[in-house]
């Protein structure tokens, strides 16, 4: 049998698992009587841990939130996965999240184990990050906390919003969804004065209160993520195209991905691909990774640049035919 420090931590340790455990399941798995687990209840209650419980033949125990943060227990996995978390969280896009988790990542290493340390550093030697753009927006957390909870609650936000022009709005919205892409915070939400669904920089939001009544909900987007990432990327488009390709669509859709833009069907073998991009050059690039004949008509900077590239081709193949070779 544990002696009562043990078998406390054991406790705690099954209490804070997502589930309520009866007073029999909490006996056997600490090879005690159902007197010994209501005392040891009793006694993390006095340590300041919320532990609740319901009566009844359903009833049992589980562990409460209450007013202060109670020492939490992790197993192996969940102490690395914490660990590595927080050491990407000190490279984030959200302000002053840093300096918060460099000191939770300091607590938690100087308790970890050798064998999880050595895990977590493996970890970090054998893998390369993509440094992070200095000059990315950074999010006010307290904006992120105000979103969320709108979206949750189902209420009405006005806000303030300055849109990539700098242009100043103010926008009336039924808030979804936040959506993390890169380093950019979106909120996906149903503008009400324009009847359809917006994408907005978090970054570029302040909130007005108070907020406003309570809405009903609408149909999502069958996936939001996909949905937002198209929206994002058209919105940064310097040039667009129109194309025509001579594929079922359903293979169009298959090749491209999310943000290279949209397929229409306009028949079993024919498709439109709406798509975009900074410059020409990645433009013809998208379009020749298609594996399909296309047509298209503009924009007049990518008909100029393909035109090149045909010429550059021709001039590579006949340069190099087989009956020009000679040795």
């Amino acid at each position: 049998m544990l002696d009562t420090s043990a078998r406390l931590l054991r406790l705690l340790s099954l209490l804070q698992t997502p589930r309520e455990w009866t007073g029999a399941e909490l006996a056997e798995r600490l090879g005690v009587s159902g007197r010994t687990v209501r005392t040891d209840v009793e006694r993390l209650r006095t340590l300041g841990y919320p532990v609740l419980a319901t009566r009844g033949s359903a009833g049992g125990y589980r562990l409460g939130a209450g007013a202060v943060l109670p020492p939490l227990l992790l197993d192996d996995e969940e102490a690395v996965a914490v660990t590595v978390g927080l050491r990407t969280a000190t490279g984030g896009a959200i302000a002053g999240i840093e300096e918060a988790s460099l000191r939770a990542l300091a607590k938690l290493e100087q308790v970890l184990p050798s064998r999880l340390r050595r895990r977590v550093n493996t970890l970090q030697a054998y893998t390369v990050p993509v440094p992070r753009d200095d000059a990315g927006p950074s999010v006010d957390p307290a904006v992120l906390a105000a979103l969320s909870a709108v979206c949750r609650d189902r209420e009405r936000l006005r806000f303030d919003y300055h849109d990539h022009a700098g242009a100043a709005t103010v926008r009336a919205v039924e808030p979804y969804r936040l959506v993390i892409w890169g380093r950019r915070w979106y909120l996906l939400a149903w503008d009400v004065e324009r009847s359809d669904w917006r994408t907005f920089r978090v970054d570029r939001i302040r909130p007005r209160t108070p907020t406003g009544p309570r809405f009903t909900p609408r149909d999502l987007p069958d996936d939001v993520a996909a949905y937002v990432s198209r929206r994002v990327s058209a919105a940064a488009w310097r040039y667009r195209a129109q194309v025509t390709v001579h594929a079922p669509a359903e293979i169009i859709a298959d090749r491209i991905g999310p943000a290279a833009g949209t397929v229409e069907r306009l028949d079993e073998r024919t498709c439109v691909l709406h798509t975009g991009a900074d410059t020409v050059e990645t433009l013809a690039v998208h379009l020749g990774l298609l594996g399909a004949d296309f047509d298209v008509t503009g924009p007049p900077e990518l008909l100029t640049h393909l035109h090149r590239l045909a010429h550059r081709y021709i001039r590579t193949i006949t340069s190099s035919a087989p009956g020009d070779r000679t040795g």
